[in-house]
């Protein structure tokens, strides 16, 4: 699967697909987001039993708030609708499918 982009108004709908979500709340101005980016990319295009979703927080300020985002990258999975793991910072590989459980 490709990479959803999130905001607001498909927000609701991502969650509640059914499908464990990573979600990738970054900024265009942020480097470790632009390291993390293609490692978020490629686990989308390995796990089509995932949602992975990017949310620009210059974008959706309100989503970012929703989920206390207070420094980015921030990574966040959500399972049945609620969030299960969350860590900021740029993350390897290993470590962000770890979250995934």
């Amino acid at each position: 699967m490709s990479v959803v982009k999130v905001n607001i108004s498909n927000f609701e709908d991502i969650k509640n697909a059914g499908k464990p979500v990573l979600l990738d709340f970054y900024a265009d101005w942020c480097g470790p987001c632009r390291m993390v980016a293609p490692i978020v990319d490629e686990i989308a295009k390995e796990r089509s039993d995932i949602i992975v979703g990017k949310v620009n927080v210059d974008e959706e300020p309100r989503l970012a708030g929703m989920f206390n985002v207070l420094s980015i990258p921030c990574l966040v999975v959500m399972k049945d609708g609620r969030v299960v793991a969350q860590a900021s910072g740029a993350r390897p590989k290993a470590q962000i499918l770890s979250m995934l459980g």
